[in-house]
């Protein structure tokens, strides 16, 4: 007899079991039980947080509670409504950066972005995955940098592992999954390098447009 999947009830007793139903020993189920509640507070988090980032059109106020919440934000720098994340405590931003509307970053392992580094609308950038060989499609997690100066074009993917140097542009709807050299321009899916940037770079992003 089942109740939920995880815990079966017959002649032995009570048994506990994962999501693939292996067994578990009490102190593992502990341990599970502990994560899932962890997960449960850090959802609701979550929830109030895209509620404030999709629906309050004021840059301060939304920085406000992206810090509370545990994210870095430096001096100057903007995200545009929108910004959705995994876990905001893994995200640090540097000075007079941008970030447009509809961003993912992940934040799940190390997400970190330099200065004067302009992300475009609806870039996702992720630093978790599965693995799709592993026999229980276990989640694997890497940092991703991108440094200062950097330029993310509309729609853009980064995966996990990236580093994208200084002054490095990433063209729109590109997916990078290799690291990216200064300057480089990188295209297309998967990124290839396409081009050159001048590398004579000093500008300032400056104030953002009201809210947005």
């Amino acid at each position: 007899m089942f109740f939920q999947e995880n815990i079966k009830i017959g002649k032995a007793g009570i048994e506990f079991r994962d999501k693939h139903g292996n067994k578990l020993t009490l102190s593992e189920t502990k341990k599970k039980a502990f994560v899932r509640v962890l997960n449960w507070y850090m959802d609701l988090k979550l929830y109030f947080l895209h509620a404030i980032s999709f629906h309050v059109p004021f840059h301060s106020v939304r920085k406000f509670f992206f810090r509370i919440a545990g994210m870095k934000i430096g001096k100057g720098s903007t995200l545009h409504m929108g910004s959705r994340f995994f876990d905001p405590r893994g995200v640090s931003v540097g000075e007079d950066t941008i970030i447009g509307n509809n961003c993912l970053l992940d934040g799940r392992d190390k997400l970190k972005i330099g200065n004067h580094v302009d992300i475009a609308s609806e870039v996702m950038i992720y630093n978790s995955e599965h693995d799709i060989n592993d026999p229980y499609f276990t989640a694997t997690h890497e940092p991703v940098e991108i440094e200062d100066y950097v330029f993310i074009g509309p729609r853009a993917i980064i995966l996990p592992g990236v580093r994208i140097s200084k002054g490095a542009v990433v063209a729109a709807g590109c997916v990078v999954t290799a690291n990216v050299s200064e300057f480089e321009i990188v295209g297309g899916v998967p990124g290839k390098v396409i081009g050159k940037r001048n590398r004579n770079v000093k500008y300032r992003l400056g104030r953002p447009r009201l809210f947005q």
